[in-house]
């Protein structure tokens, strides 16, 4: 449910979800524990944010000093300016402020910067943020906010849904680090896949609940079995649909899966599709399905289609990424598993025969 409510939201333009504080700390200890200088002298940017309500701002302004992050910059997008509106009312922290501007308030978004002790208290943390308006709304595709991608080292943060692909794409083209999050069905895109295949991009340290979920607005309808109101208040919406991507590294994806023989697998697989039943060939490709991450044969050499959520296993010591598609398989050969069952709307017709058509797959192989 959560995750038609998300898809929803994307549709409508509605971005407003914010990440949970946890979800951020969890993710972020996996890249320290690899490599405890990850954001040592760097310039970190959050755009895409909205840094009096963001976690992701409070979560690096605390950790400032402990991290050795050399400056922290977060900006906002103009409530004016959003497609989704709302009964946007600006905060007691900004309108108590002698900069606050009625005006600018709703038609420029805003930047807080955080890189020396403000207070003199000592130490530089979230107490010593500053703020001031941006000359524009906030866009990330604008030379204001462009100027500051350039000048920083890495970029996190959870952008628009609705806006994956382009501020990806911003990224990339500037050659940055970046941690963000996405839905899962984004790794098939055409502007993510490549990046995949070549190891310039991969997952993050979990998917499915790893992400236990996203704060909403108030206007945000919270029903089914998903949803609930937190002890502070919060309204959360959990799904299994999104998760992480990065290139920065971490110690899991160098994890190789243990794996069984084809033979050992047809004989014991915990999986009834597999256990007893020979692999499906492809009736359009050369290679084989292999329906479940944990089914992968440990002595076949030839190329394997496995479900999307492979990535999360990943290992690019342990195998090579070929290819992503939808393949068919024999039909005949599926029919001669006890668990096939026949759905008239996902046949295809392929060189005059009726296929199963399939979710997207993964080609892959092990490495020599």
């Amino acid at each position: 449910m959560a995750s038609t409510n998300l898809t929803s939201a994307k549709t409508a333009k509605n971005d407003e979800f914010y990440t949970q504080y946890h979800d951020i700390e969890k993710e972020i200890n996996a890249y320290l524990d690899f490599n405890p200088n990850v954001f040592r002298d760097k310039i970190i940017l959050l755009p895409c944010d909205d840094p009096e309500w963001s976690n992701f701002t409070k979560f690096f302004a605390q950790n400032f000093e402990r991290y050795g992050i050399k400056k922290l910059i977060s900006t906002s997008y103009a409530p004016d300016s959003k497609l989704y509106k709302t009964n946007y009312q600006p905060t007691l922290f900004e309108t108590t402020n002698p900069q606050f501007d009625k005006k600018k308030t709703i038609k420029n978004g805003k930047i807080f910067t955080l890189d020396h002790d403000k207070s003199g208290d000592g130490k530089i943390d979230v107490n010593d943020l500053e703020w001031t308006y941006l000359q524009g709304d906030g866009d990330f595709k604008s030379e204001e906010i462009k100027k500051l991608r350039n000048e920083a080292d890495i970029i996190i943060t959870n952008p628009p849904f609705s806006l994956f692909r382009n501020f990806l794409s911003w990224i990339v083209e500037a050659e940055k680090q970046f941690l963000i999050i996405g839905n899962i069905n984004v790794v098939t895109y055409k502007e993510v896949f490549p990046l995949i295949k070549e190891n310039k991009l991969w997952l993050g340290t979990g998917m499915g609940r790893w992400i236990s979920g996203f704060i909403v607005p108030e206007t945000y309808e919270l029903y089914g079995t998903e949803a609930r109101i937190d002890e502070l208040g919060n309204r959360i919406v959990a799904t299994n649909s999104c998760l992480w991507l990065t290139n920065l590294d971490h110690g899991r994806r160098h994890q190789p899966l243990p794996l069984m023989t084809m033979e050992d697998n047809i004989k014991f697989s915990k999986h009834k599709e597999v256990k007893g039943n020979e692999y499906p060939k492809y009736e359009n490709y050369d290679g084989i399905n292999v329906p479940f991450t944990d089914a992968l044969p440990s002595n076949y050499d030839g190329i394997m289609g496995v479900p999307i959520s492979f990535l999360d296993k990943y290992s690019p010591e342990q195998f090579e990424i070929i290819d992503c598609c939808e393949p068919c398989i024999e039909l005949e050969i599926l029919k001669q598993n006890p668990a096939f069952k026949e759905y008239k709307s996902r046949q295809v017709m392929y060189n005059g025969k009726l296929c199963q058509k399939t979710y997207h797959r993964i080609l892959i192989r092990h490495k020599k």
